[in-house]
C-alpha cells in the first residue's frame, strides 16, 4: 500500500461517517416529529377531558336544581356547591378557549 491509497481510504472513511451522521439526523428528525405529535395529542386529550369534566359539573348542577325544584331534597348546600362548581368550571373553560383563539389569531397574523 502506498501513501496515495491511504489518503483515499481515509477520505472514504470520512464519507461513511457523514452518511452515519445524516442517518442519525434523520432518526432524530423522526423522533422530534413523533414527540411533537405526542405533545399535541396529549394537549388535545387534556382539553377534551377538561370539557367533559365541565359538562359533568353542569349536568350535576342541573340535576341538583331539578331535585330541589321537585322537592326531592331540601339540602340547599349541595345545590349551592354544584352550582358553584359548574360556574367555576365554565368560566375556566371559556377563559382557556379565549386564550387559544387569541393565540391562533396572533399566529395567523404573523408574516413569514
Amino acid at each position: 500500500m502506498d501513501i496515495s491509497s491511504l489518503g483515499a481510504i481515509s477520505s472514504i472513511k470520512g464519507i461513511t461517517d457523514i452518511e452515519s451522521v445524516s442517518s442519525l439526523t434523520g432518526m432524530l428528525a423522526e423522533k422530534t416529529k413523533e414527540t411533537e405529535g405526542n405533545l399535541f395529542e396529549s394537549f388535545l386529550n387534556s382539553a377534551i377531558d377538561n370539557i367533559n369534566t365541565t359538562n359533568s359539573y353542569l349536568s350535576d348542577a342541573e340535576n341538583e336544581e331539578i331535585k330541589f325544584a321537585l322537592g326531592e331534597t331540601e339540602n340547599t348546600h349541595d345545590l349551592t356547591i354544584a352550582l358553584q362548581k359548574a360556574s367555576t368550571a365554565l368560566q375556566y373553560t371559556v377563559a382557556i378557549r379565549d386564550k387559544m383563539l387569541e393565540a391562533y389569531r396572533e399566529i395567523m397574523q404573523m408574516q413569514i
